[in-house]
Protein backbone atom coordinates (compact mmCIF):
# COMPACT_ATOMS: atom_id res chain seq x y z
CA UNK A 1 0.00 0.00 0.00
CA UNK A 2 2.84 2.49 0.98
CA UNK A 3 4.69 1.38 -2.50
CA UNK A 4 1.62 2.52 -4.20
CA UNK A 5 1.04 5.80 -2.85
CA UNK A 6 4.55 6.75 -3.49
CA UNK A 7 4.09 5.69 -7.30
CA UNK A 8 0.99 7.65 -6.94
CA UNK A 9 2.92 10.86 -5.33
CA UNK A 10 5.45 10.49 -7.94
CA UNK A 11 3.17 10.49 -10.47
CA UNK A 12 1.18 13.24 -9.61
CA UNK A 13 4.10 15.32 -9.60
CA UNK A 14 5.60 14.13 -12.88
CA UNK A 15 2.33 15.49 -14.38
CA UNK A 16 2.27 18.38 -12.39
CA UNK A 17 5.79 19.17 -14.03
CA UNK A 18 4.95 18.20 -17.40
CA UNK A 19 2.09 21.06 -16.98
CA UNK A 20 4.17 23.94 -15.82
CA UNK A 21 7.00 22.34 -18.53
CA UNK A 22 4.22 24.65 -20.65
CA UNK A 23 5.40 27.76 -19.36
CA UNK A 24 8.83 28.47 -20.03
CA UNK A 25 7.33 29.02 -23.68
CA UNK A 26 6.38 32.27 -22.20
CA UNK A 27 9.41 32.74 -19.57
CA UNK A 28 12.04 32.62 -22.04
CA UNK A 29 12.44 35.14 -24.87
CA UNK A 30 13.87 32.50 -27.34
CA UNK A 31 11.97 31.24 -30.17
CA UNK A 32 10.60 27.62 -29.73
CA UNK A 33 12.87 26.08 -31.87
CA UNK A 34 15.91 27.15 -29.44
CA UNK A 35 14.16 26.48 -26.38
CA UNK A 36 13.78 23.09 -26.95
CA UNK A 37 17.05 22.64 -28.55
CA UNK A 38 17.91 23.19 -24.91
CA UNK A 39 15.71 21.24 -23.52
CA UNK A 40 16.43 18.08 -25.20
CA UNK A 41 20.73 19.03 -25.16
CA UNK A 42 20.41 19.34 -20.80
CA UNK A 43 17.87 16.18 -20.29
CA UNK A 44 19.62 13.64 -22.64
CA UNK A 45 22.83 14.59 -20.83
CA UNK A 46 21.10 13.75 -17.67
CA UNK A 47 19.68 10.23 -18.28
CA UNK A 48 22.87 9.68 -20.19
CA UNK A 49 24.59 10.13 -16.63
CA UNK A 50 21.04 8.06 -14.95
CA UNK A 51 21.70 5.74 -17.66
CA UNK A 52 25.74 5.40 -16.97
CA UNK A 53 24.81 5.45 -13.25
CA UNK A 54 22.34 2.09 -13.34
CA UNK A 55 25.39 0.40 -15.81
CA UNK A 56 22.12 -0.26 -18.46
CA UNK A 57 24.11 -0.92 -21.76
CA UNK A 58 22.88 1.45 -24.30
CA UNK A 59 23.61 -0.65 -27.61
CA UNK A 60 20.24 -1.17 -29.58
CA UNK A 61 19.30 -4.97 -30.46
CA UNK A 62 19.47 -3.74 -34.54
CA UNK A 63 19.80 -1.22 -37.21
CA UNK A 64 16.18 -1.50 -37.60
CA UNK A 65 15.69 -0.14 -34.08
CA UNK A 66 18.48 2.32 -34.68
CA UNK A 67 16.79 3.98 -37.58
CA UNK A 68 13.56 3.92 -35.74
CA UNK A 69 15.02 5.55 -32.61
CA UNK A 70 16.39 8.47 -34.68
CA UNK A 71 13.12 8.39 -36.63
CA UNK A 72 11.12 8.99 -33.38
CA UNK A 73 13.54 11.54 -31.97
CA UNK A 74 12.96 14.03 -35.35
CA UNK A 75 9.13 13.78 -34.28
CA UNK A 76 9.92 14.53 -30.48
CA UNK A 77 11.56 17.69 -32.21
CA UNK A 78 8.63 18.28 -34.13
CA UNK A 79 6.09 17.76 -30.99
CA UNK A 80 7.91 20.06 -28.86
CA UNK A 81 8.98 22.88 -31.05
CA UNK A 82 5.47 23.20 -32.83
CA UNK A 83 4.14 22.87 -28.70
CA UNK A 84 6.24 25.65 -27.63
CA UNK A 85 5.29 27.55 -30.99
CA UNK A 86 1.76 26.81 -30.15
CA UNK A 87 1.64 28.70 -26.59
CA UNK A 88 4.25 31.50 -28.00
CA UNK A 89 1.93 32.27 -30.63
CA UNK A 90 -1.43 32.19 -28.38
CA UNK A 91 -1.48 30.97 -24.73
CA UNK A 92 -0.87 28.10 -22.70
CA UNK A 93 -4.61 26.83 -22.31
CA UNK A 94 -4.23 26.88 -25.81
CA UNK A 95 -1.26 25.22 -26.28
CA UNK A 96 -1.74 22.35 -23.62
CA UNK A 97 -5.46 21.95 -24.80
CA UNK A 98 -5.14 21.01 -27.90
CA UNK A 99 -1.91 19.29 -27.36
CA UNK A 100 -4.68 16.94 -24.93
CA UNK A 101 -6.29 15.73 -28.16
CA UNK A 102 -3.74 13.35 -29.30
CA UNK A 103 -6.20 10.46 -28.49
CA UNK A 104 -8.08 12.12 -31.59
CA UNK A 105 -5.35 11.39 -33.96
CA UNK A 106 -4.49 7.95 -31.75
CA UNK A 107 -7.94 6.56 -32.73
CA UNK A 108 -7.03 6.54 -36.37
CA UNK A 109 -3.59 5.72 -36.74
CA UNK A 110 -3.75 2.35 -34.01
CA UNK A 111 -5.93 0.40 -35.95
CA UNK A 112 -3.22 1.13 -39.13
CA UNK A 113 -0.37 0.61 -37.22
CA UNK A 114 -0.93 -2.23 -35.60
CA UNK A 115 -4.42 -4.12 -37.32
CA UNK A 116 -6.39 -3.72 -34.50
CA UNK A 117 -10.34 -3.12 -34.63
CA UNK A 118 -11.66 0.81 -34.85
CA UNK A 119 -14.18 0.60 -32.33
CA UNK A 120 -17.39 3.22 -33.09
CA UNK A 121 -17.49 4.64 -29.69
CA UNK A 122 -13.69 5.25 -30.41
CA UNK A 123 -14.82 7.27 -33.47
CA UNK A 124 -17.26 9.23 -31.55
CA UNK A 125 -15.52 10.51 -28.90
CA UNK A 126 -12.97 11.88 -31.48
CA UNK A 127 -15.61 13.74 -33.06
CA UNK A 128 -16.50 15.02 -29.93
CA UNK A 129 -13.45 16.33 -28.94
CA UNK A 130 -12.99 17.86 -31.96
CA UNK A 131 -15.75 19.67 -31.64
CA UNK A 132 -14.03 20.62 -28.56
CA UNK A 133 -11.15 21.94 -30.64
CA UNK A 134 -13.93 24.30 -32.93
CA UNK A 135 -15.36 25.98 -29.32
CA UNK A 136 -10.95 27.06 -28.98
CA UNK A 137 -10.83 28.57 -32.68
CA UNK A 138 -12.14 32.16 -32.31
CA UNK A 139 -12.75 32.39 -36.28
CA UNK A 140 -11.31 30.61 -39.36
CA UNK A 141 -8.67 32.84 -40.16
CA UNK A 142 -4.55 32.06 -40.45
CA UNK A 143 -4.34 35.81 -39.47
CA UNK A 144 -5.49 35.52 -36.23
CA UNK A 145 -2.51 34.36 -33.25
CA UNK A 146 -5.21 32.04 -31.20
CA UNK A 147 -5.89 30.35 -34.69
CA UNK A 148 -2.14 29.98 -35.13
CA UNK A 149 -2.01 28.93 -31.91
CA UNK A 150 -4.92 26.20 -32.31
CA UNK A 151 -2.80 25.29 -35.56
CA UNK A 152 0.45 24.93 -34.17
CA UNK A 153 -1.05 22.73 -31.26
CA UNK A 154 -2.51 20.12 -33.42
CA UNK A 155 0.08 19.63 -35.22
CA UNK A 156 2.07 18.82 -31.72
CA UNK A 157 -0.87 16.95 -31.24
CA UNK A 158 0.03 14.27 -34.18
CA UNK A 159 3.24 14.31 -34.18
CA UNK A 160 3.10 13.14 -30.01
CA UNK A 161 0.59 10.97 -31.39
CA UNK A 162 2.59 9.28 -33.69
CA UNK A 163 5.64 9.37 -31.15
CA UNK A 164 3.13 7.71 -28.52
CA UNK A 165 2.64 4.47 -31.33
CA UNK A 166 6.38 4.52 -31.88
CA UNK A 167 7.23 4.31 -28.00
CA UNK A 168 4.90 1.16 -28.16
CA UNK A 169 7.01 -0.66 -29.95
CA UNK A 170 9.86 0.28 -28.77
CA UNK A 171 8.55 -0.67 -24.95
CA UNK A 172 8.77 -4.02 -25.82
CA UNK A 173 12.48 -4.09 -26.27
CA UNK A 174 13.71 -1.07 -24.01
CA UNK A 175 13.25 0.62 -21.12
CA UNK A 176 11.88 4.22 -21.02
CA UNK A 177 15.15 6.18 -20.08
CA UNK A 178 16.91 4.29 -23.02
CA UNK A 179 14.23 5.78 -25.43
CA UNK A 180 13.50 9.02 -23.97
CA UNK A 181 17.95 9.01 -24.20
CA UNK A 182 18.07 8.41 -27.97
CA UNK A 183 15.09 10.41 -28.49
CA UNK A 184 16.39 13.37 -26.94
CA UNK A 185 19.57 13.35 -28.40
CA UNK A 186 18.36 12.75 -31.40
CA UNK A 187 16.41 15.48 -31.28
CA UNK A 188 19.42 17.90 -30.13
CA UNK A 189 21.59 16.88 -33.28
CA UNK A 190 18.17 17.43 -35.57
CA UNK A 191 17.67 21.28 -33.87
CA UNK A 192 21.57 21.92 -33.38
CA UNK A 193 21.58 23.66 -36.92
CA UNK A 194 18.71 26.24 -35.51
CA UNK A 195 21.49 27.69 -33.26
CA UNK A 196 23.38 28.52 -36.36
CA UNK A 197 20.90 30.01 -38.50
CA UNK A 198 18.94 31.92 -35.71
CA UNK A 199 22.21 32.90 -33.60
CA UNK A 200 20.05 34.14 -31.09
CA UNK A 201 20.95 35.90 -28.17
CA UNK A 202 21.28 33.59 -24.92
CA UNK A 203 22.68 34.98 -21.75
CA UNK A 204 23.52 32.83 -18.82
CA UNK A 205 20.07 33.64 -17.16
CA UNK A 206 18.25 31.39 -20.26
CA UNK A 207 21.13 28.73 -19.69
CA UNK A 208 20.04 28.31 -16.66
CA UNK A 209 16.60 28.38 -17.20
CA UNK A 210 16.73 26.13 -20.13
CA UNK A 211 18.97 23.77 -17.58
CA UNK A 212 15.97 23.59 -14.52
CA UNK A 213 13.59 22.90 -18.03
CA UNK A 214 15.73 20.01 -19.29
CA UNK A 215 16.69 18.23 -16.21
CA UNK A 216 13.79 18.66 -13.83
CA UNK A 217 10.82 19.74 -15.85
CA UNK A 218 11.55 16.94 -18.62
CA UNK A 219 14.28 14.53 -17.48
CA UNK A 220 13.33 14.10 -13.70
CA UNK A 221 9.84 14.27 -14.29
CA UNK A 222 10.31 11.54 -16.97
CA UNK A 223 11.85 9.13 -14.85
CA UNK A 224 9.41 9.81 -11.41
CA UNK A 225 6.11 8.48 -13.80
CA UNK A 226 8.30 5.38 -15.16
CA UNK A 227 9.26 4.95 -11.67
CA UNK A 228 5.35 5.34 -10.55
CA UNK A 229 4.07 2.90 -13.32
CA UNK A 230 5.66 0.65 -11.22
CA UNK A 231 3.03 0.04 -8.42
CA UNK A 232 0.32 2.17 -10.68
CA UNK A 233 -1.79 1.09 -13.69
CA UNK A 234 -1.50 2.06 -16.77
CA UNK A 235 -4.74 2.95 -16.58
CA UNK A 236 -4.30 5.12 -13.31
CA UNK A 237 -1.11 7.08 -14.39
CA UNK A 238 -3.04 8.17 -17.89
CA UNK A 239 -6.30 9.73 -16.33
CA UNK A 240 -3.91 11.48 -13.45
CA UNK A 241 -1.86 12.37 -16.80
CA UNK A 242 -5.29 14.36 -18.21
CA UNK A 243 -4.67 16.97 -15.47
CA UNK A 244 -1.37 18.07 -17.38
CA UNK A 245 -3.82 20.88 -18.85
CA UNK A 246 -5.21 21.73 -16.02
CA UNK A 247 -2.12 22.45 -14.35
CA UNK A 248 -0.85 24.57 -17.21
CA UNK A 249 -3.79 26.53 -17.91
CA UNK A 250 -3.86 27.27 -13.38
CA UNK A 251 0.00 27.53 -13.70
CA UNK A 252 -0.76 29.88 -16.51
CA UNK A 253 -3.16 31.83 -14.30
CA UNK A 254 -1.59 32.07 -11.33
CA UNK A 255 2.03 33.20 -12.71
CA UNK A 256 1.21 35.19 -16.36
CA UNK A 257 -1.89 36.31 -15.31
CA UNK A 258 -3.40 34.26 -18.66
CA UNK A 259 -7.74 34.30 -17.84
CA UNK A 260 -9.22 31.58 -20.27
CA UNK A 261 -12.37 32.82 -21.72
CA UNK A 262 -15.52 30.84 -21.79
CA UNK A 263 -14.97 29.44 -25.00
CA UNK A 264 -11.79 28.47 -23.79
CA UNK A 265 -12.50 26.38 -20.88
CA UNK A 266 -15.96 25.31 -23.14
CA UNK A 267 -13.61 23.58 -24.80
CA UNK A 268 -11.43 22.38 -22.68
CA UNK A 269 -14.11 20.65 -20.88
CA UNK A 270 -15.27 18.87 -23.82
CA UNK A 271 -11.70 17.57 -25.15
CA UNK A 272 -10.58 16.73 -21.15
CA UNK A 273 -14.23 15.27 -20.70
CA UNK A 274 -13.37 13.07 -23.80
CA UNK A 275 -9.93 11.79 -22.46
CA UNK A 276 -11.32 11.23 -18.88
CA UNK A 277 -14.29 9.31 -20.25
CA UNK A 278 -11.96 7.11 -23.19
CA UNK A 279 -9.67 6.49 -19.84
CA UNK A 280 -11.88 5.08 -18.00
CA UNK A 281 -13.40 2.87 -20.81
CA UNK A 282 -10.24 1.62 -22.02
CA UNK A 283 -9.71 0.24 -18.34
CA UNK A 284 -13.13 -1.13 -18.40
CA UNK A 285 -12.51 -3.05 -21.23
CA UNK A 286 -9.13 -4.83 -20.23
CA UNK A 287 -10.37 -5.44 -16.86
CA UNK A 288 -13.44 -7.60 -18.48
Amino acid sequence: MENRKNGLASIHIAVLLFGLAGLFAKWVDLPAVIIVLGRVIFSSLFLLFLLKIKKECLRLLSGRDFLLMITAGIVLAVHWTTFMESIQTSTVAVGTLTFSTFPLFVTFLEPVLFREKLRLSSVVSAVIMLCGVLFIVPEFRLENTMTQGVVWGMTGSLSYAVLSLMNRMFMEKYTSSLTAFYEQATAGIVLLPSAFLLKPAVNGKDILVLLLLGVVFTAVAHTMYIDGLGTVKVQTAGIISGLESVYGILAAFLFLGEKPGIKELAGGVIILGVVFYSTFASARRRTK
